[in-house]
């Protein structure tokens, strides 16, 4: 299992972000979780195979009608990272 963390950045927040990741997450089999940032991104740590966190990383790029997303910035997850067994949204920003 891979993991990634994407920041995504743009008119994301208060757009049904955050659910738009989510269910298409646990449709793809994907666990972590996703969040709201204090800077105006949206956070994701997602693993799962290969192939889901592809396509995974190509809906966050296109997000939910009425976001624009700008950018997406991917690196490999932590290690170490603790990862729910499904996919969840975190209501605490960093």
């Amino acid at each position: 299992m891979d993991c990634v963390r994407l920041t995504v950045r743009g008119s994301v927040q208060g757009v049904g972000f955050r659910a738009y990741v989510r269910d298409h997450a646990r449709g793809l089999g994907v666990t972590g979780w996703v969040r709201n940032c204090a800077d105006g991104s949206v956070e994701v740590l997602a693993c799962g195979s290969e192939a889901a966190l592809e396509s995974l990383a190509g809906l966050v790029s296109q997000g939910p009608i009425g976001a624009l997303v700008a950018r997406v910035e991917q690196e490999p997850g932590p290690a170490d990272a603790r990862v729910p067994e499904s996919f969840l949204v975190r209501y605490d920003r960093d």
